[in-house]
């Protein structure tokens, strides 16, 4: 009970934010977690209910690729197979969306409702981690499992040193090209394919752009957004490699993207769209929108893709042309960094243990079960966290993905406050691309407002606990 007031205590405001949100909005959803009544329980009806199965409840985002066009499907069939061998736990599925299920597990924490598990990526898992709402999983992995997998990868799992999200799948974040355009426009040698890391320079990128606005005038050469935040792991790694720096430093503890050369390379990003190399109007388009100029076959490059979005985009190509993934280029061929996709599992403690021994036991098998871990890793559509799990697609650009794995960095998701942070980088993307701050203006009034939302992240995470 005493951990119980401590998360309703830490959430009265967000409960109060919550509550005006819900009177105002006529699309709020439901809450539809499993409720739990706070009070005492009786002993002799705590022994009365040892044989009885534990239930436990599963939300999920839409993880896995739909089956027969079937959200939730391959969900049915994976707890299925879990009952099978664990028939002692039930598991209650409950399938949200990436639009309103964030706001429904906020209602859901606030209300004291939260799943007992979710399969997630670390933004959100990491920021409950630090509001002392999930269980540690520290006891879930050997040595030995540690060791297989890469430490940018635990930086993201981790918060006050213990692990509280189980890594599952990733996929580098990159760019995608259009191939087949430079095919036909006799080109391809301007493209880095023939090297095994395909890193290239700024310099390079730009002559493939000219090339593709001189002899494809049909053609959007590349892509860029900033209407929202939906998608920024694209622009910030974009513009921090072709200015061959960081979003945030390797602590995660202030901005770093700052710097004289990105804020040359968002100068030269705004000269690029008057100039037709980039997409005009992009202040005001979303990623999904220069997604769609890429399926449709008239963006010669996109700037946020990765392994996982070129299968889930695959049936929705209205054009026929083959796809292949690049890195971004720095301003001087060094390695550049690119910021991970990773999807993983945590629980919430609801002070039950039985059904966090429960939910151990699902994520367990889930992850590492010998059949169903690997079938459910490639309906993901994304790659092992595992070093030791390769090879899974016969697909050249899935071999790529695996080997760009040596360009991951550190991820801002692992800073406090990120939720925060995040809010503050689109609306200074706009100001430059309106013509209204210079890059470097941009950039330091990008760092200023998150460096100090970071430091009061920090302090009230610490107070909490």
């Amino acid at each position: 009970m005493i951990a119980v007031k401590k998360r309703i205590t830490g959430f009265v405001s967000l409960l109060l934010m919550v509550s005006m949100i819900a009177a105002c909005s006529s699309n709020q959803e439901s809450g539809g977690a499993n409720e739990n009544s706070g009070g005492k329980e009786d002993t002799s009806s705590k022994q009365e209910d040892t044989s009885k199965p534990v239930e436990i409840t599963w939300w999920n985002f839409p993880t896995y690729q739909a089956l027969d066009g079937e959200v939730g499907k391959y969900e049915k069939q994976l707890i299925e197979a879990f009952n099978q061998k664990h028939p002692d736990i039930k598991v209650n599925l409950e399938m949200i969306t990436f639009d309103g299920g964030p706001q429904k597990l906020n209602v859901a924490i606030a209300t004291n409702s939260a799943p007992d598990v979710i399969y997630d990526a670390p933004g959100r898992i990491i920021d409950w981690a630090k509001k002392d709402l999930l269980a540690p999983l520290d006891d879930m992995f050997t040595d030995e499992d540690k060791n297989d997998i890469a430490p940018a990868f635990w930086k993201q799992s981790m918060a006050d040193e213990k692990i509280y999200m189980y890594p599952i799948n990733t996929a580098p974040f990159m760019m995608a090209v259009n191939k087949t355009v430079f095919e036909k426009i006799g080109a391809l040698d301007l493209l880095p394919l023939d090297k095994p890391d395909r890193t290239w320079t700024f310099d390079e990128y730009k002559k493939a752009l000219e090339a593709v606005k001189e002899k494809a005038p049909d053609v959007i050469p590349s892509g860029f957004y900033a209407k929202s935040q939906a998608g920024d792991q694209g622009t910030r790694a974009y513009l921090a490699n072709l200015g061959i720096s960081r979003f945030l430093n390797e602590e995660g503890t202030s901005v770093a993207i700052n710097t004289k050369d990105t804020g040359a390379a968002l100068d030269w990003l705004v000269q690029a769209q008057k100039d037709g190399l980039v997409v005009s109007g992009s202040a005001s388009l979303a990623a999904a929108d220069v997604n769609d100029l890429f399926l449709q076959g008239k963006l010669a490059f996109s700037i946020n893709y990765s392994a996982v979005l070129r299968a889930q985009n695959a049936p929705l190509k209205q054009a026929e042309f083959e796809d292949v993934l690049l890195p971004y280029p720095t301003l001087d061929g060094s390695e550049p960094k690119l910021e991970p996709y990773l999807g993983g599992m945590a629980i919430f403690n609801n002070d039950d243990e039985a059904k966090i021994a429960a939910s151990k036991t699902f994520i367990d098998f889930v992850a590492n079960d010998p059949e169903w871990g690997k079938k459910s890793l490639i309906q993901t559509g994304g790659l092992s966290v595992r070093n030791s799990v390769t090879g899974l697609y016969d697909d050249p650009e899935y071999t790529y993905s695996e080997l760009a794995r040596k360009f991951v960095t550190d991820p801002p998701t692992i800073a406090d406050g990120y939720a925060e942070v995040r809010t503050f980088w689109f609306p200074e993307l706009q100001r430059a691309l309106l013509g209204s701050a210079t890059g470097e203006e941009a950039l330091n009034a990008f760092a200023t407002k998150a460096n100090d939302a970071i430091a009061k992240a920090k302090t009230a995470n610490t107070a909490a606990k």
